[in-house]
């Protein structure tokens, strides 16, 4: 019978199941395993550096994984959640296809730029030096720029100069070509948090706590040239190599059946991060969005549930939340599921913030059902499908996300599940009495069809 194996780390929380010795990454030193689902690799690292994005993994990750398994030019990854394009950006500098999902409009087209590499680079460079003179000696449009009708939040992060002279390039950047508007598109919305006059440091936005402003028209052009230098170093062969990000649904893809040799993905964490608030000053400059109720409507009405400002409360039957799905899948486990939802309703209660953890709980693991579902579909019989996850404990009530996934997993046909834990997490709250105290970790799923 199948069942799951797990590696944990000494001293830390009891494994649900029995120990696995031959861990995907036991060859690595702690100190470099434990940076693997972090972001903190891939911020000096040239493409994945364009947009710093806290919610990502680490890019050496994808790397160490492709060589386990050995995987070569002429076979193809699958990345349910790409992000902003971690694990694409690796596998074309190696010349290997791969297809990523991305629901989020905004994080898709930051991905779908850092994978695009077959630049004719003399005319990229001639129209940034272009874009550039325009810039620089029009200065009297950005004048006649109105920011009244700019969202507040967007008003709060610059001084109006400054803002009138994002804007202006933003202007200038509408009157390029195709694909050369797309590239300068996102380096100015990568300037953005660079040139803000708030603290925007990942996840918040902070216009109360001032920085030092930075120059915006400064901050775009070293961006392009950041960008620019990033591709030439690209490899010659790698350049055309298909990278494809599908902006859908992981959850129910129409990509053909049996045709990845290798999946490799970190989902969002069941931590109540919102991933569409916390792009909010992207979005908003941009015009994607310009309002809570836009975000609501365009971005998280797409994702898989992951916070509690996705819930509405009506909507959902609490006292019986887990799905059909489940259900038939993994009985046991859903049943487990549903005493720990109800536990939810009960502490929601006596708690002032009255968050709906227990929806989000429930429906969290509905929605990871369908992604294994159909991750379990397109892998090839011998494939091995790789997530980077953590666990949580809402209100104190401990969900172990990564047994649990690794559990649906085998349910949903995977012949084999391993969980090698990388790191503890939640330390640095200690000091705060409103937070649980029950030790967090990190773990890399390895499911295997």
């Amino acid at each position: 019978m199948a069942k799951v194996t797990t590696t944990r780390l000494k001293n830390s929380k009891p494994s649900r199941k029995t120990r696995e010795t031959g861990a995907l990454y036991s060859t690595l030193e702690k100190s470099d395993i434990e940076q693997l689902g972090t972001f903190a690799d891939s911020k000096q690292a040239p493409i994945h550096r364009w947009f710093q994005y806290p919610a990502g993994f680490s890019y050496r990750a994808v790397e160490h994984t492709l060589d386990q398994f050995e995987i070569r030019p002429g076979q193809r990854v699958y990345d349910p959640f790409a992000g902003t394009g971690t694990t694409a950006v690796v596998c074309k500098g190696r010349c290997i296809e791969s297809f990523g999902v991305e629901a989020h409009p905004f994080v898709h087209k930051i991905a779908t730029v850092k994978v695009k590499w077959d630049y004719d680079f003399v005319e990229l460079e001639k129209q940034a030096q272009e874009l550039q003179f325009e810039i620089q000696y029009t200065p009297q449009h950005a004048d006649a720029i109105e920011i009244g009708d700019v969202p507040e939040l967007v008003r709060k992060c610059f001084s109006p100069r400054n803002l009138k002279n994002l804007i202006h390039i933003r202007e200038e950047i509408a009157k390029t070509s195709e694909p050369y508007r797309a590239f300068f598109y996102v380096a100015l919305t990568c300037a953005l948090r660079q040139a803000s006059a708030a603290a925007t440091g990942w996840p918040y936005i902070s216009p109360k706590s001032r920085i030092q402003e930075r120059d915006g028209i400064l901050a775009f052009h070293k961006q392009v040239a950041l960008m620019l230098a990033d591709l030439k170093k690209t490899p010659p062969d790698a350049r055309k190599t298909a990278a494809h990000i599908i902006l859908g649904d992981a959850r129910a893809t129409e990509m053909e059946q049996d045709q990845f040799d290798l999946s490799f993905t970190s989902p969002p964490y069941l931590n109540n991060y919102d991933y569409a608030d916390r792009t909010r000053l992207e979005t908003y400059f941009n015009g994607f969005a310009s309002s809570w109720g836009d975000i609501t409507e365009k971005i998280r009405s797409r994702l898989i549930m992951s916070a509690t400002t996705q819930i509405s409360r009506n909507r959902f039957e609490v006292d019986n939340i887990i799905s059909d799905n489940l259900k038939t899948l993994a009985p046991a486990l859903a049943a487990e599921l549903q005493v720990k939802v109800n536990r939810l309703s009960k502490l929601r209660n006596e708690h002032t913030g009255k968050k709906s953890y227990d929806i989000l709980v429930g429906q969290y693991f509905n929605d990871i059902t369908q992604v294994l579902n159909d991750t379990y579909r397109v892998m090839k019989r011998g494939g091995n499908s790789i997530w980077i996850v953590g666990d949580s404990a809402p209100y104190g009530v401990f969900v172990p996300t990564d047994d649990y996934i690794a559990e649906i997993g085998l349910a949903a046909g995977f012949r084999e599940a391993k969980v090698q834990q990388l790191r503890t997490r939640g330390d640095k709250w200690r000091g705060n009495t409103q937070r649980h105290h029950v030790p967090l970790s990190e773990s890399i799923i390895t499911l295997t069809k």
